[in-house]
């Protein structure tokens, strides 16, 4: 059955709700009695059930007209917070766009970028997720995403795309652990020894699985935890080894009593790449954010130790 709903008639409807009167629900509707009463029973006949009591008293509601009252404030509502928000974006207030990125980019690369840019534009707001790479490209090529960073040789063909970094995987382990021995080592000999990693699902933990399987060598991981920061703690704790971003590394180490080994597999020297449908045709403040984006790394376009 096809149901038909005029906002004239959700208005009207609350305004007899609210005064238990015909008469009273029209005054408030700026309508003639007779005029009401014709626009309820085309409603009714419409929804095929009766929404009203009427009495020499005056109406009450049916259970169905409380349902519909309730949808009826409820739809009212959106559209007025649907209208102020449209105004806002009309007059330039007001503006959205949705950035995808991988586990490092979000942790390392973007948090400068967004915190100033946010600072700066504060009715802007970034629908910021995580996804793998070629997650990400899928999602900018198909509109459901403005802007996106992607690692590794993911393909990129059919978007723009501007390279914001590049960055080597290094090993991580508490010293004197066996692995440290060597300034660098390969994934496979990391792979003899248990691990710490981000929680299963997060976009570095799916690419060094993809890795391992590869190899076709077992990853142990013995723990999983929600941050880069516990993973330095586990490590420092002797739960493991982890493999993480130089960038990374160089802003946690500290003084915990962590080593390093840079890994020497080619893909983990990463390239970090902002892609887009076409960054011209980008609303103005999402375009704003991708120039700030790439001239904040500009003057260290590499943060990979040499390999």
């Amino acid at each position: 059955m096809a149901m038909h709903f005029d906002i004239t008639d959700f208005r009207l409807f609350i305004n007899i709700a609210e005064t238990s009167s015909l008469t009273r629900g029209a005054e408030r509707s700026f309508l003639s009695v007779p005029a009401t009463s014709n626009r309820i029973k085309n409603l009714e006949d419409n929804l095929g059930m009766k929404l009203l009591e009427r009495s020499a008293q005056g109406v009450t509601l049916t259970n169905a007209g409380k349902t519909y009252l309730q949808h009826a404030r409820i739809i009212l509502a959106q559209l007025e917070m649907l209208t102020g928000d449209l105004q806002e974006f009309a007059v330039g207030l007001k503006g959205q766009f949705r950035l995808l990125a991988n586990t490092t980019a979000i942790t390392e690369y973007l948090p400068p970028v967004v915190g100033e840019y946010l600072k700066t534009h504060p009715d802007v707001h970034i629908d910021l997720r995580e996804r793998l790479s070629d997650d990400i490209v899928r999602s900018v090529r198909d509109g459901s995403a403005e802007l996106g960073v992607v690692s590794g040789s993911v393909v990129t063909d059919g978007l723009q795309s501007v390279l914001l970094v590049s960055s080597r995987l290094m090993v991580i382990a508490p010293l004197g652990h066996p692995v440290l021995e060597r300034r660098e080592v390969f994934f496979k000999e990391a792979l003899q020894y248990a691990f710490v990693s981000l929680l299963e699902g997060s976009a570095i933990n799916v690419f060094l699985s993809r890795a391992a399987s590869a190899l076709h060598i077992p990853m142990t991981i013995r723990v999983q935890v929600a941050s880069q920061d516990a993973i330095f703690r586990m490590v420092e704790a002797g739960a493991g080894i982890a493999v993480v971003p130089h960038a990374c590394y160089t802003r946690l180490k500290g003084q915990q009593q962590i080593g390093a080994c840079t890994l020497l597999d080619p893909w983990a020297l990463r390239t970090f790449q902002l892609c887009a449908q076409d960054f011209d045709g980008l609303p103005t403040f999402a375009r704003e954010f991708a120039n700030s984006l790439v001239e904040y790394h500009r003057p260290a376009l590499t943060d990979a130790p040499p390999a």
